[in-house]
């Protein structure tokens, strides 16, 4: 290990970690990574793509228009245009860097449908191998990098305060149970999202918001932490996590039938199109009528184009060229997180957050199809810029780690609770009796799982309206003033003497 003091720590493997890592050269970066380099990253996983306004057609601000419609009141506007306007320069920062996007005949980028989007412009990468292919195309570029030291099975276990509270490193753990206490100049969570936290989930099952657990304990606010993403279309294959069947299809031609052979989204605006909730609902609601849900994808090519959604149908024991697909809704992204200004900033100072883990109001309460990878990309750059031109005050040389957290005693009881309490459909009684339970496992075991779980689950319920990808029985319709929530740990449950995380 060659750390020092004076090199900003990046914690995370997937996009946002990568291309922020990448942006902050030539200062010093390490970058700790739970997995080997490139693995076990949700980014490899992503079959959708990256939206940006690059059409003859198309404008920057239409699309920052549906990510609004889609964030159903709390998307931020100068953070829609923001993003929008920056997703054409990502694009060819990522050509510049080798991405072999998918092109037209004439040379041009070729551009997808996808739900909510008003124009064709969602760039691939092998059909629907976008996300692995940026993931590599990144990580090769991380290797070459002289100013990037990775730390290749370490995880994060705390964040490092000084005094003053401002957040002066990181305390990591690897495999062997060997602990580090890495001072830092700054510390940028790139943590990812907490589908894992759900029974029904496409996400690694190591995405259980640890990066939130992180920066509540460190005193950070979050944000919006009741909004969870169901991807309408997870295959219903008894697999865990789910595979995916992408958006992408129902942006060719593929439709949803129940049992009775009813297409049901036939008379709903936007058809299989709709927003991710509407459809995730709809569907919910045939399954618990007792319907089977399928998507009908068998349509010409589907081998080659969609040949990653082939290949996980066949790995399944299905052919997707031949018989429809069974699909539910499962946890898929989270539109909260730690709260972020601008520039990527926690309310903590020493802290930043990009990717997933933050919550910068772009996404609102409904994220819109592609954005996910297109803000980790522009937040990236602006968190670099922003690090690499701030006053930030010398580093201690010498901290102490704390002992690590112990893991989760109650994952399976954890996972199966939000699935049923915390899903697509909320109420209540439900919510209560979620977070009654959820503060007992947090109270008695002090892990990072049960302490987000309860965040989501206690936000929910505080929440007594619909919005987006929140949906509460009792409450189905939206408030008349679009608010966001904010969640501190103190505000949670008493904070003991071991979330202390100071300077030696």
């Amino acid at each position: 290990m060659n750390h020092s003091p004076q090199n900003v720590v990046v914690v995370g493997g997937g996009v946002a970690g990568l291309a922020t890592a990448l942006r902050l050269a030539p200062l010093p970066v390490t970058l700790i990574v739970a997995a080997p380099l490139g693995n076990e990253a949700a980014t490899g996983w992503a079959q959708g793509g990256i939206a940006a306004a690059l059409g003859p057609d198309d404008r920057p601000d239409f699309h920052a228009i549906d990510t609004l419609t889609a964030g159903a009141g709390l998307a931020e506007p100068h953070v829609a245009r923001r993003v929008a306007g920056a997703a054409p320069g990502a694009i060819d920062w990522l050509v510049a860097i080798g991405t072999p996007f998918d092109r037209n005949a004439n040379g041009s980028l070729a551009l997808g449908l996808e739900a909510a989007h008003s124009r064709r412009r969602i760039v691939h990468a092998d059909g629907d191998g976008t996300g692995r292919v940026v993931l590599e195309t990144l990580t090769r570029a991380v290797r070459a990098c002289p100013t990037i030291q990775v730390m290749e099975g370490w995880r994060a276990g705390a964040l490092l305060t000084d005094a003053q509270g401002r957040v002066a490193g990181i305390a990591a753990r690897d495999r062997d149970g060997r602990v580090a206490a890495l001072p830092a100049r700054a510390v940028v969570l790139a943590t990812g999202g907490l589908g894992g936290l759900y029974a029904s989930t496409t996400n690694p099952l190591g995405a259980v918001g640890s990066g939130l657990a992180l920066a509540a304990r460190a005193g950070a606010v979050l944000r919006d932490m009741e909004f969870v993403q169901f991807h309408p279309t997870a295959m219903a294959v008894g697999a865990d996590p789910m595979p995916l069947a992408t958006e992408a299809l129902r942006g060719e031609g593929a439709r949803l039938f129940n049992a009775r052979g009813e297409r049901f989204m036939a008379e709903v605006p936007g058809q299989e199109l709709a927003p991710r909730d509407v459809v995730a609902r709809a569907i919910f609601a045939q399954i618990a009528d007792g319907q089977r849900v399928v998507l009908d994808a068998r349509m010409k090519d589907i081998e080659r184009r969609f040949p990653g959604v082939a290949a996980l149908c066949r790995a399944n024991g299905l052919d997707p060229a031949r018989e429809p697909i069974p699909v539910r809704p499962a946890a898929h992204y989270h539109m909260g997180g730690i709260r972020v200004d601008d520039a990527g900033r926690a309310s903590v100072s020493g802290l930043w957050a990009c990717g997933e883990v933050a919550s910068t109001g772009l996404h609102g309460a409904n994220r819109l199809a592609s954005n996910s990878l297109l803000e980790a990309l522009a937040y990236a750059r602006w968190i670099a810029e922003d690090i690499a031109g701030a006053q930030l005050p010398a580093m201690a040389t010498a901290l102490a780690a704390p002992a690590p957290r112990p893991p989760s005693s109650a994952r399976a009881e954890i996972r199966a609770l939000m699935d049923r309490q915390v899903g697509v459909v909320r109420d209540a009684q439900g919510l209560e009796a979620a977070a009654g339970r959820l503060g007992e496992i947090a109270d008695a075991t002090g892990d990072d799982l049960s302490l987000v779980a309860l965040a989501i689950a206690e936000a929910a319920l505080r929440r007594e309206e619909s919005r987006g990808g929140h949906f509460r029985a009792d409450h189905p319709a939206p408030a008349a003033l679009a608010t966001h929530s904010e969640t501190r740990l103190a505000d949670m449950r008493p904070a003991d003497a071991s979330d202390e995380r100071q300077v030696a």
